[in-house]
C-alpha cells in the first residue's frame, strides 16, 4: 500500500504572521480533505495523516506548483484569503495538494524547502 501524505505550500514574500500563516495553512489542508475521495483520506487517516509545510517564495511560484499538481491530476487547492485583517482581498497566500501518493507529491515539490 502507499504511503499517502499532503503538503501544503506557503509564499514567503507575504511574511504573513504566525497566526495568520497558521489559519491559511489550515484552509489550504481542509479544502483539500474535502475535495479528495473519502477512501483515500481513511487510509491517510490511518497512516497518521502526515503533512508537510514548504516554502514557495511568491506568487508566480505559488501558481507554479499549483498548475503542476493539477496537471498530475493530484487533488489542489489555491487558497485566497478574503482580506479582512493583515493582506489586501484576494491575495493568494498557500497551495494545499493532496492527499495523495507521496511519490507523486514528491514528483514536484521535492526541491522546495521546509518552512
Amino acid at each position: 500500500m502507499p504511503s499517502y501524505k499532503q503538503v501544503i505550500l506557503a509564499r514567503q514574500d507575504l511574511q504573513l504572521p504566525k497566526g495568520k500563516l497558521a489559519a491559511q495553512v489550515a484552509h489550504a489542508s481542509v479544502e483539500c480533505v474535502l475535495k479528495s475521495d473519502q477512501k483515500l483520506v481513511q487510509t491517510w487517516c490511518k497512516q497518521g495523516m502526515p503533512k508537510i509545510v514548504l516554502k514557495v517564495k511568491d506568487e508566480k511560484e505559488l501558481l507554479f506548483y499549483y498548475q503542476k499538481a493539477k496537471d498530475i491530476n493530484l487533488c489542489a487547492s489555491l487558497i485566497t484569503d478574503a482580506g479582512h485583517t493583515v493582506v489586501d482581498p484576494g491575495t493568494k497566500t498557500c497551495v494545499g495538494i493532496g492527499p495523495a501518493d507521496e511519490k507523486e507529491i514528491d514528483k514536484i515539490t521535492a526541491k522546495l524547502s521546509l518552512l
